[in-house]
């Protein structure tokens, strides 16, 4: 399977990283409070980075490398060529 890690865009501005089969999927569960505790008291804005082409063990290695951030690094990785989110 194609395993994606992602950043969302949280309503309180900042940001939360993880891995998915189906990005889709994903978002509607944090919107409906059935994803990760970290949506409980804010909302999934909007996707904001995506980075495909993994497996699942490489997925959770990059999800990790990626938490470990700071703020204006994470800023930096939206707008580098390793996004993957189709802005069309």
């Amino acid at each position: 399977m194609d395993w994606l890690v992602y950043i969302i865009e949280c309503s309180d501005e900042s940001f939360y990283t993880g891995i998915t089969n189906n990005l889709e999927r994903r978002f509607e569960q944090h919107n409906n409070q059935t994803g990760a505790k970290y949506f409980r008291g804010r909302k999934a804005v909007r996707v904001v980075y995506v980075e495909r082409g993994h497996d699942r063990s490489s997925a959770s290695q990059r999800e990790a490398e990626i938490k470990k951030l700071n703020r204006g690094q994470k800023m930096a990785l939206l707008s580098s060529v390793r996004n993957a989110l189709d802005r069309s």
